[in-house]
């Protein structure tokens, strides 16, 4: 029963992330990634953690996929970041790159 326990858990997880992702304003997104970066280093830690703990050929391959999920997503967050800030930044010329 414990594995049931542990798949609802999971999908009222999954549940409630997308209701309140999907009530964020789009303009709240890039910030609000950015600011939670933090996150997936802890979620790349957890799947790092999962998969020296594997024992079976099975867990294993759930564990190194999770392991890439997961730093796919923290790199996502800091270029995303990056993207962010790039927009911030003033130009030297006073006008667009490339213009004279």
């Amino acid at each position: 029963m414990e594995g049931m326990i542990a798949l609802y858990i999971f999908m009222l997880a999954a549940f409630v992330g997308y209701e309140v992702i999907s009530r964020v304003p789009v303009i709240l997104h890039t910030p609000l990634m950015s600011g939670s970066n933090f996150v997936h280093g802890i979620v790349l830690v957890g799947a790092m953690v999962a998969l020296g703990n594997a024992n079976s050929t099975l867990e294993q391959v759930i564990g190194f996929v999770g392991v890439l999920l997961a730093a796919g997503n923290a790199v996502g967050g800091y270029v995303v970041t990056e993207r962010m800030l790039e927009m911030f930044k003033s130009s030297g010329s006073g006008g667009k790159k490339g213009t004279h």
